[in-house]
């Protein structure tokens, strides 16, 4: 119910424009959100890049409502591209960028999925000449079909572009088996949007065993992996079954969200595993925050503890 209730939260205007405006949601939303500007995310991303962490970088924004702003958050990616580029911090995909297809087109009624085919195409050649890559970020259970036509496409020409599969989605094993092929980088991760019964899993328990299940076929195929989790016991299991498939430590990575578990993400750079931050920048951060602390109760508690402490 908690969950369902910050889900709806996350999309009703009138909170969200109470909420931005609060000055402590503002300040302690630094905890979670690079900055506002790509000034910030670089600063970030050189910062993780020195602890020996990898990067991708989401600059905030959905649900775009015209071509124009579309075309707007596409400059923003490829100016951030570039930025990166001329920091050294972008090569060999040390740092690379995540775009959610809304952000760039995909809900423009119309042409929009074509919209959102070229404007990511767009991101995806900077990130190239920027020696990196992108990965197409995940949305609600209406958008996956759209979203994976779209990586398709797409690899034909940057067959390095991620995509992401989401554990509470009852398809996502089907998806996780057809997506598990050389040079398929995927990244899997639990999911913080809500679908009806018969499409999206409802228990906690079952997103984490659809989760395992996912890694598993994942890890067993010959692309690569990107297990984004912040529960120990899912860590274990996914080194667990990437020593059993005698992966190199080379050939899949962890993920987990900046400002969440900076302890452990330190732990696995240090152990010699890949570990890439997702960073997020931008004004619009009220939907991320929320359906950050609608995924996991652990969130929550962090969050109110953090809320009391600037009391």
């Amino acid at each position: 119910m908690l969950r369902q209730a910050l889900l709806a939260l996350s999309a009703s205007h009138r909170s969200r424009e109470v909420i931005m405006a609060t000055p402590l949601a503002r300040g302690l939303v630094a905890r979670f959100v690079a900055g506002e500007t790509i000034d910030d995310a670089i600063a970030v991303t050189r910062r993780l890049a020195a602890d020996g962490r990898l990067v991708t970088i989401d600059f905030l924004g959905e649900g775009t409502a015209d071509p124009e702003q579309a075309a707007a958050v596409t400059e923003e990616y490829v100016a951030l591209l570039g930025r990166l580029s001329a920091a050294g911090l972008s090569a060999r995909g040390a740092a690379e960028v995540s775009v959610k297809p809304s952000a760039v087109g995909l809900g423009l009624p119309g042409h929009g999925e074509k919209i959102a085919l070229e404007n990511i195409r767009r991101i995806a050649g900077a990130a190239r000449n920027a020696g990196t890559t992108v990965t197409v970020d995940m949305e609600d259970h209406t958008t996956v079909d759209r979203t994976l036509r779209l990586v398709a496409e797409l690899r034909a020409d940057f067959p390095d572009l991620g995509c992401v599969l989401q554990s509470y989605l009852e398809r996502s094993a089907a998806d996780c088996r057809a997506l598990a092929v050389a040079g398929s980088r995927v990244r899997l991760c639990k999911g913080a949007y809500q679908a009806p019964e018969g499409i999206g899993l409802t228990s906690r328990a079952e997103v984490d065993r659809s989760y395992a299940r996912c890694l598993r076929i994942l890890l067993a195929g010959p692309g690569y992996p990107m297990l984004a989790t912040h529960d120990p016991r899912l860590i274990r299991i996914a080194a667990a079954r990437a020593e059993l498939a005698g992966r190199a430590s080379d050939s899949f990575e962890y993920q987990m969200l900046y400002g969440i578990r900076p302890g452990e993400q330190s732990r696995l750079a240090a152990s010699g595993a890949r570990m890439r931050v997702y960073v997020p920048y931008g004004t619009d951060w009220y939907g991320y925050l929320i359906r950050r602390l609608a995924e996991r109760p652990a969130n929550l508690a962090f969050f109110l503890r953090a809320l009391r402490s600037w009391h």
